[in-house]
């Protein structure tokens, strides 16, 4: 075969893969799309994710099928969307936990959490509040950090998850105010705990501790966010208090493997978005504990970026070793 006819069935080769490229995109989805959940069935996230998937399927036109994939911190449903065909077809639920801090709280994760995924779309934030029990003569931050240093390493404050021993990690990295973190199974232990007297305060999300608030039970000192959150009304963050720059979130992204066409990630950056700006769906996302915020592209990628870094200073600081 001579030169010219090996260059042109090269050239028809690219040429008809660039097609069914192009064309893929085009009819994309044209199919299922699989949503990879690296929880249990009935924890928050995939409870929320569920729902998510739910409007999804209504935007795209095509079910959204969701596979829960646990354990291992939630590294085993993250490594195995990092190792799926980068199509649109498999996506995934992440978290602070699986793309920001257990890189640096297991020793091997199976994947990169940045080189190994496309974020598509932010779904929304989860803000933490410290409380404490409600005949307590601490009434806000100021008065938090004021008891905490006179009280040097006297004063507890119950943690029952990663993001509430690193959002108290990071207040006092902030603020000089020690108090000795004591870890729970879950939020209801810790809830005992602070109604018992037996520790004098909690952080944990707003979703966890919404009833006890509620109720006049606990009372809340500041939430987490930067900003305070629609999640709470009335009650200032701790930024706002005065620790100035204070933030640390829990937070859901969708990510998509590495490699998915630019076609298909705006498509699906389209359709969460336009399902996010319902307000029936923040609505119930609300209620689920989640404060929807959309953000996607450049911004995104910056966002994640930023809280890998953040999380693992954190870590760092709090002496937390890999498992």
């Amino acid at each position: 075969m001579n030169t010219y006819l090996k260059w042109t069935r090269t050239l028809g080769l690219v040429s008809m893969t660039l097609a069914a490229a192009l064309c893929h995109a085009q009819n994309y989805p044209n199919k299922p799309v699989k949503l990879i959940i690296p929880y249990a069935a009935g924890q928050g996230t995939d409870i929320m994710g569920r729902y998510l998937g739910e409007e999804m399927s209504k935007a795209l036109k095509q079910p959204v099928v969701i596979d829960n994939r646990p354990g291992a911190g939630g590294n085993i449903g993250t490594q195995i969307t990092a190792r799926s065909a980068p199509d649109g077809y498999t996506l995934m639920i992440g978290t602070n936990a699986t793309h920001a801090a257990n890189s640096f709280l297991f020793s091997q994760t199976g994947f990169d959490a940045q080189a190994d995924f496309e974020p598509i779309a932010m779904v929304g934030i989860l803000p933490l509040v410290y409380v404490t029990a409600s005949n307590s003569p601490v009434n806000n931050v100021a008065d938090l950090m004021a008891v905490a240093k006179s009280k040097p390493d006297a004063l507890n404050i119950a943690v029952s998850t990663t993001t509430c021993r690193m959002a108290h990690e990071l207040f006092k990295m902030r603020t000089n105010a020690a108090m000795m973190p004591v870890d729970f199974k879950g939020s209801a232990q810790s809830i005992t705990a602070v109604l018992g007297g037996h520790v004098e305060f909690m952080v944990d999300t707003i979703a966890s501790l919404h009833a006890q608030v509620a109720s006049g039970q606990l009372k809340p000192l500041g939430v987490t966010s930067l900003k305070s959150s629609r999640l709470l009304p009335g009650v200032k963050s701790i930024a706002e208090q005065g620790v100035a720059g204070y933030e640390l979130v829990g937070w859901t992204v969708v990510f998509a493997p590495k490699g998915v066409s630019s076609e298909v990630i705006q498509t699906l950056t389209s359709a969460i978005s336009r399902t996010l700006e319902r307000p029936e769906v923040q609505e119930k996302l609300l209620q689920m504990g989640v404060d929807s915020q959309v953000k996607t592209g450049a911004e995104l990628k910056a966002f994640v970026a930023s809280e890998k870094d953040k999380w693992g200073r954190l870590i760092s600081a709090a002496g937390l070793k890999p498992a």
